[in-house]
């Protein structure tokens, strides 16, 4: 018996596969440029690490996953999952592609929804103030999470190409800050007064703008999503003073977006979540202990993978196969 869960990351498509005793059997990333020309195929990836009919369910995550808010099987949702692929970062199409391999597979699969504002798990005053809270897979980052810890009041910190906090209070998904309106994540960040003005002087788009808004920006590095957090990260390995600037920058706006929601949280918090391909790492610094000089060891942290994502759709779709009816607040129909 075997679970798979799919995070639809910024920088590539992620799968867990996971044995029914919640061992994880194998992880993989197909990247995005690789499956939308076709040289890589999710099923034939799947198919050499697992025999597909001992697939019990899959769950998975799809771009903002804003067209619905149950988690459903993948035929009862329509259009994807979502409004638009517009405004929500850069599209390549490799994500697209495998969906469509996933779809018309035989694997029985259900989709995980973002969080938005007919999001009925949520405090409605998240929902009167954001359209958009999280992507999909920020759900599965934070059940994960909930198993890693078995903490009840705490807040996830996912720090890569974007930057999203997410608060858990009850067990249940509070609220959330979205990459285009709080911190910065590496590639994507809030757009500021200056952006506002090139957007209304037509010089660039408002996708343009939140597809530039992040450390990037302010370390002068440009290119493919993929490749940015790399030379970013290599600049400041080698003493450069821009990438030196932008990471520290990142983390500030990272620590004044947690204190937020921790002020809105009823409960005590019993601790912070750090995970993502920036919030998990170590070289060329310790994001840990880089955020923890602003919290003064106030907070008991917690790193998780940084594949928490794919790993925590895994544990969904077990949750889900064995009768769990909510997940965080977000109501099951399976």
């Amino acid at each position: 018996m075997v679970f798979i869960g799919m995070d639809h990351g910024t920088t590539g498509i992620s799968f867990c596969l996971m044995s029914d005793d919640g061992k994880i059997i194998d992880i993989f990333k197909i990247g995005r440029e690789d499956s939308k020309s076709g040289k890589v195929s999710a099923i034939d990836e799947l198919s050499k690490r697992v025999d597909l009919s001992s697939v019990k369910l899959m769950a998975i995550t799809y771009a903002m996953g804003d067209g619905f808010n149950k988690i459903l099987p993948i035929e009862k949702v329509e259009d994807r999952g979502i409004l638009s692929i517009e405004g929500a970062g850069k599209v390549t199409g490799g994500g697209t592609s495998v969906f469509s391999e996933l779809e018309n597979s035989n694997i029985p699969t259900i989709m995980i929804p973002g969080l938005h504002k007919d999001s009925t798990s949520l405090n409605e005053l998240f929902n009167a103030a954001y359209s958009h809270q999280a992507s999909p897979e920020k759900v599965s980052i934070s059940f994960n999470a909930l198993k890693e810890t078995g903490w009840n009041n705490f807040i996830v910190a996912d720090i890569s190409s974007n930057s999203v906090d997410i608060l858990i209070e009850d067990s249940k998904i509070k609220g959330a800050m979205d990459a285009c309106i709080g911190a910065m994540g590496v590639v994507h960040g809030p757009i500021d007064l200056e952006m506002i003005r090139e957007i209304d002087e037509g010089k660039k788009t408002a996708n343009e703008c939140f597809s530039h808004a992040g450390a990037i920006k302010i370390a002068g590095v440009d290119g493919k999503v993929a490749n940015m957090k790399d030379r970013l990260l290599e600049n400041y390995k080698n003493g450069d003073k821009k990438a030196r600037l932008a990471i520290d920058t990142l983390i500030m706006t990272v620590a004044m977006e947690i204190a937020g929601l921790d002020v809105v949280c009823e409960n005590d918090i019993e601790g912070i979540v750090l995970t993502g391909s920036i919030g998990s790492a170590t070289e060329p610094f310790n994001f840990e202990n880089e955020i923890n000089k602003y919290f003064k060891n106030k907070y008991e942290l917690k790193v998780i993978s940084k594949e928490s994502g794919a790993i925590g759709a895994a544990q969904i779709a077990q949750a889900v196969y064995d009768g769990e009816d909510n997940i965080l607040g977000i109501d099951v129909e399976f």
